[in-house]
């Protein structure tokens, strides 16, 4: 039971990760109907600016505000330098240009911080451990990870539902052409939309560097985590983003733990050895698969 805890808290934590940049990507592709496939480059940024800062200068928190900024500062010259050019362009034009961003971003790390990997490690303060229940030590910095990923969501579920700019979004996911109708700047709001997703992309690049080698190319695997949480939750829904999040982070954390006990139960040790590997990576392909058969806009996806 103390190992499930472990590893459902994991689990968590890796959901909270996810978030952060579902949220961004659905935010972007439902109002501004874009994929960016250069998403994991802004987490990428995060990371390299927190690690670089947070190196030089002792202080991770530092290191934080630089990655977080960094993110905003790149995202905004992406929107404005390349994505208002693919918004009337259909989804392979915007697809091809992003997979070109993600090379040149890839490449730039490694021309500006060399091809090592860099450490970002966890500030001192944070790199004890707590007993969330008795005998069950767990790192304060994964609680921390939670938490600040939890508060950050509940501040953006406020800006969206509660503010003037939040129901401009809204309305912008839904009949962007009306808004503009209305006197809305079309182009202001996509800019505030692009950079506060890659805020929050470079937010989850700087509490996951702990926890990942920071490297070229490191945006990679969780853009593909998170591409599989917006089709799970439903593109352009922030509640289908948490729930996908969880479905996702749950799934493949239990799944790589558990999964080669079960098929040493079920085949045998020989069994278990071939092919745990193989499944618990294909685990989560396999829930969108079925959540999609079921619900073929995602759970909470509009339909069309």
């Amino acid at each position: 039971m103390l190992l499930f805890l472990e590893q459902l808290l994991n689990g968590v934590q890796l959901s909270v990760t996810l978030l952060l940049m579902a949220s961004g990507l659905t935010l972007i592709f439902g109002i501004m109907s874009l994929l960016n496939l250069a998403h994991g480059s802004l987490f990428m940024t995060g990371a390299f600016v927190a690690a670089w800062v947070s190196g030089e200068t002792g202080s991770w928190a530092l290191g934080l505000l630089a990655g977080a900024g960094a993110a905003f500062a790149v995202g905004l010259l992406i929107e404005t330098v390349v994505m208002r050019r693919l918004y009337d362009r259909d989804h392979l034009d915007q697809v091809l240009a992003t997979f070109g961003l993600i090379l040149f971003f890839n490449e730039m790390v490694r021309l500006v911080w060399g091809i090592r990997p860099m450490r970002l490690d966890v500030p001192d303060a944070l790199s004890g451990f707590v007993e969330v229940v008795p005998g069950a030590p767990y790192p304060v910095y994964r609680l921390v990870v939670i938490g600040a990923g939890l508060a950050v969501m509940l501040a953006l579920g406020w800006l969206v539902r509660g503010t003037r700019i939040g129901m401009r979004i809204r309305a912008g996911s839904v009949d962007r052409e009306m808004i503009g109708a209305l006197g809305v700047d079309i182009g202001r709001l996509y800019s505030l939309v692009f950079a506060l997703g890659a805020l929050l992309a470079g937010l989850a690049g700087v509490l996951a560097g702990p926890f990942l080698a920071v490297q070229s190319g490191m945006g990679e695997p969780i853009l593909i985590l998170a591409f599989v949480v917006v089709v799970i939750g439903g593109i352009g829904s922030l509640k289908g983003a948490v729930v996908g999040s969880l479905v996702v982070g749950l799934t493949d954390t239990l799944g790589r733990v558990y999964l080669p006990d079960i098929l040493a139960f079920l085949f045998g040790e020989g069994a278990a050895e071939a092919g745990a590997a193989a499944l618990s990576s294909m685990l989560i392909f396999l829930v969108m698969a079925v959540v999609l058969a079921v619900f073929p806009s995602g759970l909470y996806g509009r339909k069309g």
